[in-house]
């Protein structure tokens, strides 16, 4: 098409005319005079607007989904990395809370025994034949070999190997692990001997056996023992509480009575630990050892005579006999 004067009157004139209707229009709101024109135009070009937009929208789609796959990408990966980030805070606070109570019973602990301890946590276990682990605190911290290792339950082991920053412990289920012991209150004495592997298979849940010297003592499931303690108080010093009998075996050759005891110390669970460097001014005895549990009261039965309380629910005792006062007879059954 040329470009013409004739051609610039009619672009002129055609333009004039869609602005004056797009007015016309627009101020008519829907009463306007054009809104015939509206429907008809909307009829005619509504179906070709559908059909590009059908073919447009998928390509423009995958236009945008490639474009803004990097950002996406990016977004995911930081979001994924401030979920771990905040997993691993909360799974970092609920282990201090759990350290924190454990170093306050351990401390608690230490303080009824009047031990001088460094605490530790146990950072690696022993893959040999020996029952040992490792801590995280050595001779820098005043750790020495053959030292007292103590959880907040009882006993744990004593020390073997000592390095700048960390500890071997032998553990009190080792073996090789001999403890000089004693009874409470009656204070017999007697060895108390690991049976390997912290007791897991047969072993079970007494993976320590304790051999009283004394074969006329007395002895029975229940009695707890504690550490007698060492020469020099090393490697044990005393008071330190070890477990609790929980089955005895009939004396062999009527000279040594063994019993099979479940320490008060998890040794599958080892976490928080403490050496103790300094022993006690005095033997603390058996005030380190915990507070028995107070026995579960039975209920006394009503006595035959006691009548019922008024309102318990309970049925009210009967003389036999009828209300007249005349005796039923009895009815007695074969074996009476």
């Amino acid at each position: 098409m040329k470009d013409t004067r004739r051609t610039r009157v009619v672009l002129g004139v055609l333009l004039v005319v869609a602005l004056t209707m797009i007015t016309v229009d627009y101020r008519g709101g829907a009463n306007s005079p054009l809104r015939g024109l509206r429907g008809l135009g909307a009829a005619v070009f509504g179906p070709v607007e559908r059909a590009s937009a059908a073919v447009v929208r998928p390509i423009g789609g995958t236009f945008d989904a490639i474009t803004d796959a990097p950002g996406e990408r990016r977004r995911a990966d930081r979001l994924e990395r401030e979920n771990q980030r905040l997993r691993e805070q909360l799974r970092a606070g609920r282990l201090d809370r759990d350290r924190a109570a454990q170093l306050q019973r351990l401390l608690g602990t230490a303080g009824i025994g009047g031990y001088k301890i460094v605490a530790a946590h146990v950072i690696s276990a022993g893959q040999g034949y020996e029952d040992t682990v490792t801590l995280d605190v050595g001779s820098t911290s005043g750790v020495r070999p053959d030292m007292t290792v103590m959880s907040a339950e009882g006993l744990v082991g004593r020390v073997t190997r000592v390095g700048p920053h960390t500890a071997t412990v032998l553990l009190a289920t080792d073996v090789t692990s001999t403890v000089g012991s004693r009874l409470e209150a009656s204070r017999e004495i007697g060895l108390v001997q690991g049976r390997g592997r912290r007791g897991l298979g047969g072993g079970g849940t007494t993976p320590m056996r304790f051999q009283m010297l004394n074969a006329n003592a007395p002895l029975q499931v229940g009695q707890r023992l504690v550490t007698l303690g060492s020469q020099g108080e090393r490697p044990y010093v005393p008071g330190v509480p070890i477990g609790v009998i929980e089955r005895i075996d009939a004396p062999s050759g009527g000279l040594i009575r063994t019993a099979y005891i479940r320490p008060f110390t998890n040794f599958t669970s080892l976490d928080v630990v403490a050496v103790v460097v300094a022993p006690p001014k005095a033997d603390p005895r058996d005030a380190v050892l915990p507070p028995r549990p107070s026995p579960t009261p039975t209920p006394t039965p009503r006595g035959s005579g006691t009548p019922s309380p008024r309102g318990s629910g309970a049925p009210e005792e009967r003389p036999s006999g009828d209300d007249s006062g005349s005796p039923r007879p009895r009815t007695t059954r074969s074996g009476d």
